[in-house]
């Protein structure tokens, strides 16, 4: 199995735009940059599959030695993409992929539903080319081309902003990865710890877990990052200890999050527990 970490920032990347925060200014300054979060997953190194798809897409995909078209073609290694959430910084990319011959689409049936009426943005893509929708459930495996076996599990029913006025359902999930040469287990959207997710990460070899904020008060007292669907790295440390047994990578960081920072003297927290921060273009192999 192959992960590429296309990107590893929450919304908006790293530094964002529109910000002089400290952790900002100091990756301005060096020259640090973090694209939004977006993943691509192969199980056999031919047929790919993107994790979320970013409004970084167009960049992260050049940048990817894996996912360029055979020389002489207009094709494309990319067979399909699965969505964690249907939060903006997550499918605004979708429209990148609209000159591709076909895509399978797989999400929960809220996403789905919110990509075609709140944000119609599959609605959209389905003008260009030909989207083949499959939705998921949580507990429900699913096999994917390249000997990848895929397990949803539910985080939580957080909508984004623009969904607000939807039901609550299976809006947030995790991908567990599996092939014969280990597991792999995704979750930028982690809201809570609970006993499903649990089970999710037995025995996986690496788990790429939510790294959006390092405390709870991050954004101050009236922004908790629970408030926000999110548990912050150092109540998630004390977890890990107790579950020793995968590599644990933190991904999805918010541009306030001193994590972003290579050299950052916090990283020595995450060391002690067999942790680290994924980067931009990193490769795993599994």
């Amino acid at each position: 199995m192959k992960v590429r970490f296309l990107g590893t920032a929450a919304g908006g990347g790293a530094p964002q735009w529109n910000c002089g925060c400290a952790v900002c200014d100091r990756a301005r300054t060096a020259g640090v940059s973090r694209t939004q979060d977006c993943l691509a997953v192969s199980g056999d190194g031919s047929a790919w599959y993107l994790v979320n798809a970013s409004p970084d897409l167009r960049t992260q995909l050049l940048a990817s030695p894996e996912l360029r078209p055979p020389p002489g073609t207009r094709d494309t290694p990319i067979r399909g993409v699965l969505f964690t959430s249907a939060e903006l910084d997550h499918t605004l990319g979708l429209l990148s992929l609209r000159e591709t011959g076909g895509i399978d689409v797989y999400a929960t049936a809220w996403v789905h539903h919110a990509l075609k009426h709140a944000f119609p943005v599959e609605a959209a893509l389905a003008g260009y080319t030909e989207v083949r929708e499959h939705r998921v459930r949580g507990g429900e495996p699913f096999e994917l081309a390249g000997g990848l076996r895929v397990v949803p599990t539910v985080l939580s029913d957080k909508r984004p902003r623009y969904a607000k006025r939807m039901k609550p359902g299976e809006w947030v999930c995790a991908y567990r990865f599996e092939s014969a040469a280990g597991v792999f287990v995704y979750a930028p959207g982690l809201s809570r710890w609970s006993a499903e997710f649990g089970k999710a990460i037995a025995g996986a070899d690496v788990v790429a877990l939510d790294g959006t904020f390092l405390t709870e008060d991050e954004m101050g007292p009236a922004r908790p990052a629970s408030g926000m669907g999110h548990l912050a790295i150092r109540d998630v440390l004390p977890l890990l200890a107790a579950e020793p047994g995968p590599r644990y990578l933190f991904t999805h960081l918010n541009n306030t999050n001193p994590l972003v920072l290579p050299g950052a003297p916090e990283l020595a927290e995450l060391a002690a527990v067999n942790a680290a921060v994924a980067a931009d273009g990193h490769l795993l192999e599994l």
